[in-house]
């Protein structure tokens, strides 16, 4: 028999996983790695929740000599697997079993036993970066070629507070862009076009905005012109906003007074009514 054919026959490494197996996968490749000139297949047993499934890995490791690690979090399936294994004499490694036994000891708690967590989190968490980067390429009337997008689309005038909102809801999870809005001045045809419910109508009563303003001129110490800090002016800007939002269909969220979250709160309550309505079609 040559070299190749002892090559082509070894045993093989059944990596058993409750989830997709990546973490057994990549254990059992780095363990592997150690070992010159042995060619192993690793076979990714993914998605074993029930008995029957524990059964027919243990049996082909029986037939063929492989050895099973296993990453398995269900405590049941894992005892499982162990006493399979044992019974058809198969060499099984347990991978995260002595793991969350000893952290339980020095948590004091149990662990919840689902597969798949990790890459939950994983998930989410890469979701959220891609939300927060959206909306920074988003802000204040940028990016509008692809505003169709946005999951929510937040439109107002100077000063109603569109760019702090928009992160954090964007922290939260959801890709936003915000328009500003200025009196006399045609929005742009890219948000006249959109889907009228994912479009909120920020306002502000004159008197915040107008102070917010007067603040905002006198950090950057450069006079924006007397327009922009008259409440007058701020009226007629924030009645026209809502003159707009009403003649486009636009939801409307007053700010004034409200916190961050409070907003963030009744924004996300439009949105997924909206969503749960499109589901439900």
């Amino acid at each position: 028999m040559s070299p190749d054919e002892e090559v082509a026959l070894a045993a093989p490494v059944y990596v058993v996983s409750g989830g997709i197996g990546t973490v057994g996968e990549q254990i059992a490749r780095l363990a592997l790695s150690q070992f010159e000139e042995t060619d192993v297949p690793v076979i990714i047993v993914p998605n074993v929740r029930e008995s029957q499934q524990v059964i027919e890995v243990v049996q082909k490791a029986a037939s063929n000599g492989g050895t099973i690690l296993h990453t398995l979090m269900e405590t049941a399936l894992r005892r499982e697997l162990m006493r399979q294994a044992r019974d058809y004499n198969v060499v099984e490694v347990d991978l995260v079993g002595t793991v969350l036994s000893r952290l339980a000891t020095a948590f004091g708690k149990d662990p919840v036993g689902k597969p798949g967590l990790y890459h939950q989190r994983r998930a989410t968490h890469f979701d959220r970066l891609e939300a927060i980067e959206f909306t920074m390429r988003h802000d204040d009337g940028a990016g509008v070629i692809d505003l169709d997008q946005a999951e929510i689309v937040l439109v107002g005038i100077s000063r109603s507070g569109k760019t702090p909102l928009s992160m954090y809801l964007a922290v939260m999870g959801w890709k936003v862009a915000n328009i500003p809005l200025v009196k006399d001045i045609p929005p742009p045809k890219e948000l006249l076009q959109l889907d009228r419910r994912r479009v909120i109508g920020l306002f502000v009563d004159a008197e915040q905005i107008t102070a917010r303003r007067r603040w905002r001129q006198r950090r950057i110490g450069v006079s924006l012109g007397q327009r922009y800090t008259d409440m007058n002016a701020a009226e007629e800007e924030v009645e026209w906003a809502k003159r707009l939002y009403r003649r486009q269909g636009w939801a409307m969220v007053n700010l004034t007074d409200h916190s961050i979250e409070e907003s963030a709160d009744e924004i996300i309550a439009l949105i997924t009514r909206w969503f749960k309505h499109q589901e439900g079609k």
